[in-house]
């Protein structure tokens, strides 16, 4: 995972720090949006040996779709959104989005 992903909230918190020296308005919401979106597709890059597929919010889901725009899968959070599973359980979470890629990219 890359560096600038944050995986954890005390990754959230640092990467808030440094939106606010740099003077841009960024709330927490945004920060874990972003982070639970870019873990997901850093995975299914990963796991196609490229950007193929992209990850994208439809409401509270995140959906994927192929290269040819068509949707491939479709995750949702565990509770009522993935903003609460990212602060309840990062790592669960982060697990759960490793193996949710792995069953959309095996089941093609």
């Amino acid at each position: 995972m890359s560096v600038e992903i944050p995986e954890n909230m005390e990754e959230v918190a640092m990467q808030l720090a440094q939106h606010q020296v740099r003077g841009e308005q960024v709330d927490e919401k945004a920060v874990i949006q972003n982070a639970v979106r870019d873990i997901l597709q850093a995975f299914f890059d990963e796991a196609l040996e490229g950007h193929y597929d992209d990850v994208k919010w439809d409401g509270d889901d995140l959906v994927i779709t192929d290269i040819m725009g068509d949707e491939v899968g479709r995750i949702q959070p565990q509770s009522s959104s993935f903003i609460d599973d990212f602060k309840n359980d990062a790592d669960s979470l982060i697990e759960r989005l490793e193996n949710a890629t792995a069953k959309i990219v095996g089941g093609r």
